[in-house]
């Protein structure tokens, strides 16, 4: 049975990704920071819960420390856990890059010992084509007039994690995902989005990652994505 941990997964992509991995019988741990609607995701889906807060140290390491306690293995950890705030000043700044870089960096650190032990360890992490340069430098593409300063910010710094983690452990399958853009809580405010069904199904499609895959990329649902 594989084991999957996703972070922020009581609702939007998150959830939709469980969701669909427990159709495939995996065993899926949802992170969430509010036990009550964690508890109430996880119970809707058959999946199991654990608090886990992304900026919390002492969150984390419980978390995992009760995954181990219950599995003795992680198989694949989706980095999903994320927000997105338009202002642009130090506080909202530190924040974002606690949650969508510095959140990632404490879960995965948690998370290597556990996937050590797996037989195909495999971690995806949410990033944005907002984050790429290559992109935002491109008149053809909707990244370049983006008013997202700070979240484009945070997803180039979470898709370098993610290259440096691949090449720091070459026996863990990394890679980063533009996932689409979703209609879901952090894109109601710009009434934009496709169904989160349909992204589910490409964030489930990197997390069944065969092993010997790519690593190491930011792709889309098209391939590898330059950055």
């Amino acid at each position: 049975m594989t084991v999957v941990l996703i972070t922020g997964a009581n609702k939007g992509i998150g959830f939709e990704t469980a969701k669909q991995l427990r159709e495939l019988d995996y065993t899926v741990y949802i992170g969430a920071r509010n036990v009550e609607r964690g508890e109430r995701a996880a119970a809707e889906i058959g999946a199991r819960f654990v608090q886990l807060d992304v900026t919390d140290d002492a969150s984390t390491a419980s978390a995992l420390a009760s995954i181990e306690a219950a599995e003795g293995r992680l198989d694949v950890l989706v980095n999903n856990a994320g927000v997105l705030d338009t202002s642009l000043d130090g506080p909202a700044v530190l924040r974002a890059f606690n949650t969508n870089v510095v959140g990632i960096v404490r879960v995965t650190e948690a998370a290597l010992p556990l996937l050590r032990r797996s037989q195909n360890p495999n971690v995806v992490t949410i990033s944005s084509s907002a984050g790429s340069f290559w992109a935002a430098n491109n008149p053809e593409r909707p990244e370049f007039s983006l008013p997202l300063s700070t979240y484009a910010a945070t997803k180039a710094a979470a898709t370098m994690m993610t290259l440096q983690y691949a090449k720091a452990y070459p026996e863990i399958t990394f890679n980063a995902i533009e996932p689409g853009t979703t209609a879901t809580d952090m894109t109601a405010d710009f009434g934009i989005g496709r169904a989160v069904e349909e992204t589910g199904r490409v964030v489930v499609q990197w997390a069944t990652l065969e092993r010997g895959g790519p690593t190491g990329t930011l792709s889309d649902e098209n391939g590898v994505l330059p950055w």
